[in-house]
């Protein structure tokens, strides 16, 4: 375990804490919004987005009229080295950040639009994440990791059990319940994340660079995990890497260069 991680952990859950914070007014308002995606359209479409930063004097354009989108049940790979802006795209994508220009639209909803209240209502709700370095609380084991996710999300206490065992089986760790992440692999702790990400059902996970700090038979172990996941949940992946060796699973890969697809 680096040093530093469990402070940098307790910092992320107390965030994730605050986003959990009911908005009855937020709940209404989506209630009533219907998806494209329940209607054959895309989940998650983005169009002509820019993102840019003022660094002193001078404009850094990170994002260049990115369009793209992801259907239901997809799995789709933003492919680029580092410094080319699949991160950034990835928090725009996610509301961590708002972009400087264009358009998100998330299961027919403006998300690039709304406020911060709201975009935090439709993460928490539809949203999963997975992150390069696991992010998992380092004292909980597998099972308490997963059902952290579930307590966060307002899940009713009589489903977590089944769905703690449900998650865990599903990505092959049934055996491993009760290791800390410290008695895991590489591999094994990423599984946990996928598990922890999909815990409360979201529609769409974002995943950034996740096979990153795992050898080729672990990142292929994960992809295989994923495809299993998009059938048995539901759910659309879109995921930034620069392995070239996981390419051929995706459904659809955008190419990232300087800031924008090629």
């Amino acid at each position: 375990m680096r040093e530093g991680y469990a402070g940098t952990e307790q910092q992320t859950m107390k965030q994730e804490m605050i986003e959990q914070t009911p908005n009855s007014s937020v709940d209404s308002a989506q209630d009533k919004q219907g998806g494209d995606s329940a209607t054959g359209g895309p989940l998650l479409l983005v169009n002509q987005l820019e993102r840019m930063f003022q660094v002193g004097s001078s404009t850094l354009h990170v994002l260049k009229g990115i369009q793209m989108s992801v259907m239901p049940n997809q799995l789709v790979m933003l492919k680029g080295r580092s410094g080319s802006g699949k991160t950034t795209l990835l928090n725009c994508l996610g509301g961590l950040d708002t972009p400087s220009k264009g358009e998100i639209l998330f299961n027919g909803l403006p998300f690039s639009r709304m406020s911060d209240d709201e975009r935090t209502h439709v993460r928490r709700r539809q949203m999963g994440f997975i992150f390069q370095a696991f992010a998992l609380m380092p004292l909980l084991s597998a099972w308490e990791n997963v059902e952290l996710s579930l307590r966060m999300a307002g899940t009713p206490r009589s489903e977590w059990k089944s769905r703690v065992e449900q998650c865990l089986e599903l990505v092959g760790l049934e055996k491993r319940m009760h290791h800390r992440p410290f008695e895991l692999s590489g591999g094994e702790q990423q599984r946990v994340a996928i598990a922890k990400a999909i815990a409360h059902k979201p529609l769409l996970l974002l995943a950034d660079e996740p096979t990153a700090e795992l050898d080729t038979g672990m990142s292929a172990q994960i992809m295989s995990v994923f495809q299993n996941i998009i059938t048995t949940e539901n759910v659309s992946i879109c995921m930034t890497t620069h392995d070239p060796t996981i390419l051929e699973v995706a459904d659809h890969v955008y190419e990232m260069v300087d800031g924008k697809f090629i």
